[in-house]
């Protein structure tokens, strides 16, 4: 929030009058400034719209503002309705609203792991009661547990769930700069769990450093230094 109601206004006037443009509640994704109109995919972004609710909560508890806690709720809710599916028994979360189930595609439904921000997820809880967050939330550190593919045991950016856990088609085969997002998130939600931990940080380095690593040889593609 950085202390700046004026500044967290402005960012969600511009929020409001070019993102949310869709008809379920959810951000379109793609706004591109050099191109009109400057939406390019009407699609949401689910990370970016929890990212979006829970900064609106935070700001609404904060600021004692009760329309952007009313803002975050809406927009939890849906999340819940639009993103939060049942699929073989988990609780996942879609990428986006189209494009990411098994209907969508052959080899859906289709996650990306760094999607799970768990420190927002009791906030969304909050938010927009169900038992599904709870679930959620458990289900996708269990995910995390059981990818591990290539030499280093590390998740894929993108994942199928369809049949075994692979890496899903059309994207690379990498842990990368989303993957990293995992690895945080996870400590800034408070899920410190040794032996997930150690493997990651372990397969996600070069001599210490951290790395975007290729997953089908395990070698590293671009060191973090």
């Amino acid at each position: 929030l950085s202390a700046s109601p004026a500044d967290f206004e402005q960012i969600w006037y511009f929020t409001r009058t070019e993102l949310l443009l869709r008809d379920d509640g959810l951000a379109v994704w793609k706004w591109d400034p050099n191109v009109k109109p400057h939406v390019t995919d009407t699609n949401n972004a689910t990370d970016g719209d929890m990212l979006i609710a829970y900064a609106l909560a935070l700001a609404g508890t904060a600021w004692n503002r009760n329309d952007y806690i009313l803002a975050a709720s809406r927009m939890a809710q849906a999340l819940l309705a639009k993103t939060v599916a049942r699929s073989a028994g988990q609780m996942l979360l879609l990428p986006g609203s189209e494009g990411f189930t098994a209907a969508d595609r052959k080899d859906g439904p289709v996650i990306n792991p760094s999607y799970w921000i768990y420190e927002a997820i009791p906030v969304m809880a909050a938010l927009a009661p169900s038992d599904a967050w709870k679930e959620l939330s458990d289900d996708g550190v269990a995910l995390l547990k059981t990818m591990q593919f290539g030499p280093r045991k590390l998740p894929a950016e993108w994942v199928s769930l369809s049949g075994l856990l692979c890496p899903a088609e059309g994207f690379d085969a990498e842990f990368a700069y989303n993957a990293l997002r995992s690895v945080l998130y996870l400590a800034r939600g408070g899920i410190f769990d040794k032996a997930l931990l150690i493997r990651l940080r372990k397969g996600m380095s070069q001599d210490g450093i951290p790395a975007t690593i290729d997953l089908t040889t395990g070698r590293p593609k671009t060191v973090l230094s």
